[in-house]
């Protein structure tokens, strides 16, 4: 492990691999490229139908189709990095490139969570789109300073506790790991401290959204009504539960329980696998997408031939 006094000396860092075994790399390598094609694949699909099919210009599909965008981005500004460092077996990122990947998988994160805060909006569904432009903005240029603000932060401060980080992408908390004691103490629990307050709020919101949607749901006199209005929110519940409750494991679980076999799969969860999922939950229980999407490989295959 190299020692420097500062971060100025340090031009690479060191990612963990998922494992020292040969076989086991080549079986994690594969997995995760299952799972990178398979986000890739459905997200480019939703993002394609819902653009080119008049039909889906609706707030829900452009939401869906803004909750897609950063489920993509996210997904491969992590993914390939990993994937390539075992092709070429290497563990190398560059400081910049660190820099860029944390900013990268902060901001469209912090989007995604955003916009999926705005989708439990108990009336989104009756806003004109002009409206559903201006929320998705403001998500996203939130996002963009969230992300800024952190990353700076953490690349601000001496870094001279080596340059080895404990997991497969530059993840923010293992960065602050590197920093000079008296500084990571404090800018770890700011980090934190924050990411709760704002996740806190956005919770709170949609809490609130939903008690509001299922007393609404809960008057409708037809048992059909009700049921097709819950199929309607089940896979919004499904993505919310899936990202907080891996983020907040990942962010919050006692030290006693940490190790670095234990955040890898967390990181994966939270990071790898809601890309993948997404487009499927969503697009199960959504006839109007599934038709349109049914059209356009349609259309595809037989312009083809």
């Amino acid at each position: 492990m190299r020692q420097m006094s500062n971060s100025s000396a340090l031009n690479d860092f060191l990612l963990m691999p998922f494992s020292d075994t040969w076989e086991l790399q080549l079986l994690h390598f594969l997995l995760l490229l299952a799972i990178y094609l398979t986000a890739l694949l459905g997200n480019i699909l939703i993002i394609t139908t819902v653009a080119c099919d008049h039909h889906l210009h609706t707030p829900m599909h452009f939401f869906l189709l803004n909750l897609s965008l950063p489920d993509l981005g996210s997904v491969s500004a992590t993914v390939p990095k990993s994937m390539a460092n075992f092709l070429w077996d290497t563990r190398i990122i560059s400081y910049s490139g660190c820099a860029a990947q944390d900013f990268m998988f902060v901001f469209l994160i912090t989007a995604e969570y955003y916009i999926l805060t705005l989708m439990a909006y108990d009336r989104f569904v009756a806003i004109c789109r002009p409206s559903c432009v201006k929320m998705a903005a403001a998500a996203w240029g939130t996002g963009f300073l969230h992300a800024a603000l952190h990353t700076a932060n953490t690349f601000s401060i001496p870094l001279c506790q080596g340059n080895v980080v404990k997991q497969f992408f530059c993840e923010i908390p293992q960065i602050l790991k590197l920093c000079c004691s008296g500084f990571s103490y404090l800018r770890e629990v700011g980090t934190i401290v924050v990411n709760i307050c704002l996740g806190f709020v956005c919770f709170v919101y949609i809490v609130l959204s939903y008690v509001q949607i299922f007393r609404a749901v809960l008057r409708i006199p037809s048992q059909q009504g009700r049921r097709k209005a819950f199929s309607m929110c089940l896979p919004h519940l499904i993505v919310v539960s899936l990202l907080i409750s891996t983020g907040t494991f990942a962010y919050l679980k006692p030290p006693s329980i940490s190790s670095p076999c234990l955040d890898l799969v967390v990181a994966v969860l939270y990071a790898v696998v809601p890309p993948a999922v997404n487009p499927l939950v969503y697009s199960v229980r959504n006839k109007e997408l599934k038709d349109a999407l049914q059209k356009l490989i349609l259309s595809i295959l037989f312009q083809q031939q």
